[in-house]
């Protein structure tokens, strides 16, 4: 596990994951961090820069440029280890199985090898302090990169993640997670779960805009997010991707509804 420390943060701090190509929202994502008076330091990606949407590399040099950290997702992961297919760890036959077939291969023609590089580099997991409180940053989880942990999920599970993590960080009081898609915050076992959802898709809500989290003074806020949809479509069918994540992003609604709990379904 590669481990970054950032150290004690005394600033607010934008927590979001999941870029997922969507250059449209990353860039109304760093307006809106300038609009708070947070830099790029003080933000903080949960990975899969690269997913769905129509500008993977576009999208991650944005995230470069900027100088965000970023947890590395299981994108990342495979991108840099020149995978061909994205190791989301989904059920064989699934919608997300099939339609992850159609923008991986995008993903993987568009992406250059500097960004790689990038990614390949990029942490297994961040540690920080703020408002007296330790954080560590992940993607899924520590046990698999790509778990699904979800708002319903049984405490043993967020338990278990929560051991895993501690025994390479140490005591944490906070956990900032990523790769469901759908946003929330859980007290477990003394431990706050935070996922701030991301910001290239809309969590399965049935409305366009995309989410994201503040931490300030060690407390995390949920956040939504609007930006330019219809440009980030227009992209998604002048590249060939139109299985159905291209209506998603307008509509809300995931074509790939079977990955979720039953509780969470639309």
């Amino acid at each position: 596990m590669k481990v970054k420390d950032l150290g004690e943060i005394q600033q607010d701090m934008l927590l979001f994951g999941g870029p997922y190509s969507n250059l449209q929202a990353t860039e109304a994502l760093l307006i809106e961090a300038a609009h708070r008076g947070i830099d790029a330091e003080h933000m903080l990606c949960t990975g899969d820069i690269v997913a769905y949407c129509g500008d993977p590399a576009a999208t991650t040099d944005l995230i470069i440029e900027a100088g965000i950290p970023v947890v590395a997702g299981n994108c990342e992961k495979q991108l840099a280890a020149g995978a061909l297919d994205c190791g989301c760890g989904f059920e064989s036959g699934t919608t997300c199985d099939l339609l992850s077939a159609g923008w991986y291969a995008h993903a993987n023609a568009e992406v250059r090898d500097d960004q790689r590089r990038f990614m390949g580099q990029c942490a297994d997991i961040i540690v920080f302090s703020q408002g007296g409180k330790r954080f560590a940053a992940l993607h899924g989880g520590v046990t698999d990169i790509a778990r699904f942990i979800w708002s319903v999920s049984d405490e043993a599970v967020f338990a278990e993640e929560i051991a895993a993590l501690e025994a390479h960080v140490g005591k944490v009081d906070g956990v900032i997670a990523g790769h469901s898609g759908i946003p929330f915050i859980r007290d477990v076992a003394g431990v706050t779960w935070i996922n701030a959802g991301v910001i290239g898709m809309p969590p399965h809500d049935g409305k366009g805009d995309v989410r994201f989290a503040i931490l300030s003074g060690g407390k995390a806020e949920l956040c939504t997010l609007g930006y330019d949809v219809a440009a980030a479509k227009a992209r998604m069918q002048d590249v060939g991707l139109v299985q159905g994540y291209h209506l998603a992003i307008e509509t809300g609604v995931w074509p790939s509804e079977d990955v979720l709990p039953k509780a969470l379904r639309h």
